[in-house]
């Protein structure tokens, strides 16, 4: 492989395009001989059919233009993130399996995963998050993560991880070396990690010390920095050879394709000097740059790699063992490449598998108002509060879902009103439900994490206070208590999709027991592992 064709493998690109690959990704794949895609929901998109159309037709471009197959990478965490969303299984996510404390669930996710990827025509998947969540204002990872336990976190994300590969997907542990313990996003800018190595050797590396041994074939860097490695003025990790290169080879002994996470988050210099991090992401050990669909930007980044490779400022022996790791990687999606029918997306066994996942996971954290299970008479009302879902950071998809709850509990009873408040309700929004909720019998009261968002503490509050029987939900992350501790009766679902919000039904009216436990700690009130034994 020469050079000019080695470094186009180090890149992944993106373009705008649902129907068939755009000009602008035409043109870039044969211009810098990239080694795959990245495809995003808002970007390329509609259906499971509409998918596999287009990543086929992306295969025969790459063969029409004498490339080797492509990766074809997505976001398909379940649960908050599903680039993937409309036709495929609603899986509730890593929190929702963290609750579980099952193996076996967590690798019956991966397996579905995989097989609905593999189904549309993709072969990477940029999960699973092996983060451990112990910090409640993490922004970025929050029910993203299995939970605040590294040893649980290590274990799902190995099984996620093997459940995901035996579809012949390459599963992506993320984000390294640990993105659990920060109160920054860097897709906005770069946050740090503040801890000793041995903590960080403790804590964040064991999950992907698991991933490793479970054969994970891909691992995601983090754009964070780590002071005990790199000192006060730390880069990010994706651009620091001391992470990449001495820690995640030498130390961790992976020997699989190191990817980035993607170049346009703001930890990230962007514009003219994109190319430069580039550079130093490449040549700290980074195998793969995850680029943004701008044509500008890829252009920069090549150039600066080609430029590098020509002037010596890039070792062209490291560039072409990179190119061998992925022209591996390339091999063994090869050789385990199956290709299910459609059918197979959003089938029921998949679905039950969801429901599982999700029946599992509810947690009663407290009901010292002995509220459960709720038996109305047939004239009572119930009133739903939920907040309207929103993307909390970019690696977000709530805001694509229509909450479901309300119509989950009519099931069981078919006497409830629900009231969609915003996400960050303002003095309005809470007088004015202070007066409805008043004519109601029963309150059943939504959260999104509230922990950090006064408006929804608020109405809580305002319906304890109308003395009627209350049951809150936390329909996210299960810190949110800390905010009105004198809840009584208090439950998580750690997801809003469909399956979770059928599970709760059946919890809040007896149908089902809750059988999950705390994945994270609730500061100041109930450590991980706690569930209401009533």
């Amino acid at each position: 492989m020469d050079i000019t064709q080695a470094l186009g493998q180090k890149i992944l690109l993106a373009f705008h395009g649902k129907d068939k690959p755009s000009e602008e990704i035409k043109s870039a794949l044969r211009e810098y001989r990239a080694s795959g895609v990245t495809l995003f929901r808002s970007m390329n998109i509609d259906s499971p059919a509409q998918v596999r159309h287009l990543t086929d037709q992306l295969q025969q471009l790459a063969r029409e233009l004498g490339l080797p197959p492509l990766l074809i990478a997505t976001d398909q965490e379940g649960g908050q993130l599903m680039a993937i969303g409309s036709g495929t299984t609603p899986l509730p996510g890593n929190m929702a399996l963290g609750a579980t404390g099952s193996t076996d669930l967590a690798r019956r996710a991966g397996e579905v995963l995989g097989r609905e990827l593999a189904a549309m025509g993709l072969n990477v998947d940029y999960a699973p998050s092996v983060d451990v969540n112990v910090n409640p204002q993490n922004p970025v990872v929050g029910v993203r993560s299995f939970g605040g336990d590294a040893a649980l976190v290590a274990r799902l994300g190995a099984a996620l991880v093997e459940g995901i590969q035996s579809q012949g997907v390459a599963a992506t542990a993320k984000h390294f070396p640990g993105h659990g313990d920060t109160i920054g996003d860097s897709h906005h800018g770069l946050p740090a990690v503040l801890h000793t190595l041995e903590r960080l050797q403790s804590l964040e590396f064991p999950p992907f010390e698991a991933s490793i041994a479970a054969g994970v074939k891909m691992i995601m860097s983090a754009h964070l920095a780590l002071p005990a490695l790199d000192g006060p003025q730390a880069p990010p990790a994706t651009l620091s050879g001391n992470i990449l290169q001495n820690l995640l080879r030498r130390k961790l002994g992976f020997e699989g394709v190191i990817i980035t996470d993607a170049m346009d988050m703001h930890a990230i210099r962007q514009g003219e000097f994109l190319g430069e991090d580039a550079l130093r992401a490449v040549n700290a050990g980074a195998d793969i740059l995850l680029l943004t669909a701008s044509p500008a930007d890829q252009q920069r980044v090549y150039a600066a790699l080609l430029r590098a490779a020509q002037t010596g400022a890039l070792d062209q022996e490291e560039v072409q063992a990179s190119a061998q790791r992925i022209a591996a990687l390339k091999d063994w999606l090869a050789q385990n490449r199956t290709r299910p029918a459609l059918h197979v997306i959003g089938c029921a066994e998949h679905m039950q598998v969801a429901l599982e996942i999700a029946r599992q996971s509810i947690t009663l954290v407290r009901d010292g108002a002995h509220l459960l299970p709720l038996h109305p008479q047939p004239n009572q009302r119930i009133a739903v509060v939920m907040p309207r879902p929103v993307d909390l950071t970019p690696a977000d998809t709530s805001s694509y879902i229509v909450p479901g709850l309300a119509s989950a509990l009519r099931v069981y009873h078919p006497n409830v009103d629900e009231f969609i408040i915003p996400y960050a309700p303002g003095d309005g929004d809470i007088m004015g439900l202070r007066e409805q909720l008043s004519h109601y019998d029963i309150l059943v009261i939504a959260t999104l994490n509230a922990y950090n968002q006064p408006g929804q503490q608020a109405i809580v509050r305002v319906a304890l206070e109308t003395g009627l029987p209350t049951v809150v939900a936390a329909l996210r992350l299960p810190y949110d208590l800390a905010s009105f501790p004198e809840a009584p009766t208090y439950l998580c679902s750690y997801s809003i999709l469909e399956p979770s919000m059928q599970a709760l039904a059946e919890t809040v009216f007896g149908y089902r027991q809750a059988t999950g436990h705390l994945p994270v700690a609730i500061p100041g009130l109930y450590e991980s592992g706690h569930s209401f034994q009533g």
